[in-house]
């Protein structure tokens, strides 16, 4: 578990940053967050990204998509450079090239499954590529659910709504903020395994923020953070021995 990770010179994966910093509050009470976080988070790959409580795990994701703004660095996501985008620019790139599954599934509870999943494209006034909707449906095991809604789903259908949502646009990057932590273990490793399957399968590529060994074992690679830096990383690693290097850690 090395202490530094590498990054390339030229930014070229699925989100980048280089130099990132970000604090909250001033002087003695300064909170900082993130200290010159640099790190390539590889196309078609799932990264979780794990560390204790207050080790600034959140906040990098946050960055990371565009959701918070930084101190200083720069972050990249595919080969366009976030830091200093408009507002308008900005927001229409998360629109657009990026997805989001949250802890909370966030549907909207008068729609439908199909509604739902389509929503942003609506929205921004687009046009659903159908065949692509049904490709994702049947994948995720939703072609009979799409006019159901939310309150007659169960609790992992819901998610993978939520999962067809993120990838209807087809998205550079995926961001999962806990999405498994209102789900009961059995449910929850059916919806890893088709975040893992989303990148094998469909090329997608998946950041995931989690406190829990066992979901990271599903990610292909599996980032260490502690005090707002990078401490080390797994490749394809056992609950177990996440578990050691996160007590390591103090977590």
């Amino acid at each position: 578990m090395p202490g530094a990770l590498p990054v390339s010179s030229t930014p070229d994966g699925a989100v980048s940053a280089r130099g990132v910093s970000k604090s909250y509050g001033r002087g003695e009470t300064a909170v900082h967050a993130l200290r010159g976080v640099s790190l390539d988070f590889e196309r078609q790959r799932f990264t979780a990204i794990m560390g204790p409580s207050g080790s600034g795990k959140s906040t990098l994701m946050h960055c990371l998509a565009g959701l918070d703004s930084i101190d200083a660095g720069r972050l990249w996501i595919g080969a366009t450079e976030i830091t200093a985008l408009p507002d308008a620019d900005l927001t229409r790139l998360r629109r657009d090239r990026v997805g989001f599954v949250f802890q909370a599934f966030n549907l909207v509870p008068t729609l439908t499954a199909e509604q739902n999943i389509t929503l942003p494209v609506a929205l921004a006034g687009g046009t659903v590529d159908t065949a692509w909707l049904q490709q994702i449906s049947s994948s995720l095991g939703l072609t009979d659910r799409l006019t159901h809604r939310p309150h007659e789903l169960s609790g992992g259908q819901q998610q993978r709504v939520a999962v067809a949502r993120a990838l209807l646009t087809r998205p550079d990057v995926i961001f999962g903020d806990e999405p498994t932590g209102n789900l009961d273990s059995a449910t929850g490793a059916e919806v890893l395994s088709l975040l893992r399957r989303s990148c094998r399968e469909m090329g997608q590529s998946i950041i995931m923020v989690t406190h829990d060994p066992v979901a990271a074992s599903y990610a292909d690679r599996v980032v260490l953070m502690n005090d707002g830096v990078l401490v080390g990383e797994l490749e394809q690693s056992t609950p177990d021995a996440i578990s050691s290097a996160l007590a390591q850690l103090g977590a």
